[in-house]
This record gives structure tokens, sequence and C-alpha cells, in this order.
């Protein structure tokens, strides 16, 4: 069965090919009731747009490549619906690539994106070396989502406001009369900002040396093995801040593992919100970065370099919030 092509849709509208063009680029210079025949038009008919031939026309892929620091993690699933929400609602689609699997391989991590030619990079988490993306950008407009790393002349960033976020978690707990506290920290620039927030609020408090920090590899194992050195000492904390809420499941498990009830014996909180901390027999404490939101802003940045190229980078935080669930309670 022969193929509708957009002669039959314009004849099925009754306009000429140039306007059903025009309609399809979604031009704002067609009038709404031709527009409304002309999509009525190519969906009685299933017309679909040559999308190979659009490309070669329009020197466009309408394609986004999204380079993630790693799929496993959950976090990355909330900010990539906010992105794909808003790039599809204006004709693009995503493409994924494991930026930790590339480096196993020894690809450059956004090498398989740029070989298909996609119109721009969203690079999501925290990547080894953020200033090599500098090249990139000279090429395409690039948006660094989720990371706090020094950014590229002309690389915008869109991130939560990890300071704010590990304060919210630190008075939180202080305010409950916990006074031994450890922080499970992790690596990069977020990593960094939430250790340093929650070493202030503790010193504002009185209570430097009450905080207790150990370095993690923000995965579940690291938060676990972590949390059971923590825990085996002699000034056991009464509640542990975790980097993320990965790293919080392994403090939980370690907990129930050595006898100690959460939130009776130890409080637990975590950072990011993800799908993880509000199944019901986990129900954790943890921070919501906005992720869904960062995912929207990013992709508004990447839509206002393709109306707009060149300038200066800029960095937009998304405000977080406390999530307060069944993980944390008075200091016993």
């Amino acid at each position: 069965m022969r193929q509708p092509t957009i002669r039959d849709v314009a004849e099925r509208a009754g306009v000429s090919k140039s306007l059903v063009s025009l309609v399809l680029r979604g031009s704002d210079q067609v009038r709404p009731e031709k527009r409304d025949a002309v999509l009525r038009a190519a969906q009685e008919l299933g017309y679909r747009p040559n999308a190979a031939a659009r490309s070669l026309s329009e020197q466009r892929t309408r394609t986004v490549g999204v380079l993630l620091n790693d799929l496993r993690n959950p976090w990355f699933v909330d900010l990539l619906d906010g992105l794909n929400s808003l790039l599809h609602a204006n004709g693009l689609h995503m493409l994924l690539a494991d930026a930790r699997l590339n480096r196993r391989t020894g690809q450059d991590p956004a090498d398989p994106l740029l070989d298909l030619r996609v119109d721009g990079l969203v690079v999501v988490g925290t990547l080894p070396d953020p200033a090599a993306l500098g090249a990139v950008a000279e090429r395409i407009p690039v948006v660094l989502a989720g990371s706090r790393e020094p950014a590229p002349p002309g690389v915008d960033v869109v991130a939560g406001d990890d300071e704010r976020g590990a304060r919210l978690v630190t008075e939180h707990l202080i305010g409950l009369g916990h006074r031994r506290i450890a922080h499970i920290a992790g690596y990069g620039a977020v990593g960094e900002l939430r250790r340093g927030s929650f070493e202030a609020a503790m010193r504002r408090h009185g209570l430097a040396e009450r905080a207790v920090v150990e370095p993690s590899d923000m995965t579940e194992e690291g938060g676990y093995r972590t949390t059971v050195r923590l825990l085996s000492g002699p000034e056991r904390p009464t509640a542990v801040f975790a980097v993320n809420d990965m790293a919080a499941i392994g403090v939980l498990s370690a907990a129930e593992e050595l006898g100690l009830r959460v939130p009776r014996d130890l409080s637990v909180v975590g950072y990011d919100n993800t799908s993880i901390a509000r199944l019901r027999h986990v129900w954790l404490t943890t921070v919501d970065n906005t992720s869904h939101e960062v995912g929207r802003r990013a992709a508004r940045c990447l839509l206002e370099r393709f109306e707009g190229p060149g300038g200066a980078g800029r960095t937009q935080l998304a405000t977080p919030t406390l999530e307060i669930r069944g993980s944390t309670a008075a200091a016993p």
C-alpha cells in the first residue's frame, strides 16, 4: 500500500504543499483554521513526515543527545522525564548514551552522539572531565544538568541547590535532638557542596566536634560498608545523613543487620527523593531536589540556545525541599 505524501495531505486539506510544510514545521505564520485542516487531513490519511528528508532540507536531525554518567542511578529517571516532556513538545527526540560504558571501551563519552549529528547535548550527572566538553560546545549547544562542576564557556548549568538541601537535612536532625550525626559523603562538586554545608551547619550549632564524615562511592554497597564501620565504633552516631538515596538504602541494610531499629535507634536521611525512597517499606526521609524541574529547565536552556546561539553560560539552581517520612525521629 502506497504511503501518503505531502501532496495527498495538501489535496485533502484543500491547501498548497508549501502551507502543509509550514504547519509540519510548527510555523506560527499559519491561520488556526488552516492548521487544523492540515493536521486533521494528516491524521485521517495516516501521514508521517519523512524524517530523513526533513533533516537534509533543514540541516538538522531534530535529535538531542543525552549523556548519562551512570544509567543505574534512579535519580536520573525524573530528570529525564522533565527533559523529554519539553523536548517532545517541541518536536525533538532524545538519544541516550552511557558515559561510563563509553569510557570503559576507550571512547570519548560524547563521540557516539556526535557521530549521529545530534543538534544539542545534555550531560546528566558528574563527569570526570567536564572541561573536555568545551570543544563540543563550540559546535553545538551543551547543557550540564544535575552537575555542579565548573563548566566550559558557553555551557549552561542547571542543578539543585545542594548547599541548601544539605542544610535542610542537618537542621532537621539537630532539631530532633541529634548531636552525634554522621555524613556519608560523595565525590565531585555535588558531594563537596553537600559535605561542606553539613559541616557548616554543625559548626553553627557548636557541634563541629560531634560531626563525622566518611567518604563513599555513592552506591548502596558503599553506604552499607561505610555504615558498618560507623556503627561498630565506640561513639556510635544517632543519625546518618547519606549523600544520596542509594547510599541511604545501604545504611538501612547495615542498621538492620546490626540489630538497630530505624528510626528508634538510628535516624537516616537520604538525598534525591527517588522512587526507592517513596516505597512504603522504605519510606525514607530525603531531600527532593526537584529533578523533574531540573530536566525541564535544562530543556528550556537548550531550546533558547537553538533560538539564539552564543553568549556566556548561565547557572540555574532549583530550590530543594525536605520530604520528612518515617526514617527520622527524636534522638534516643
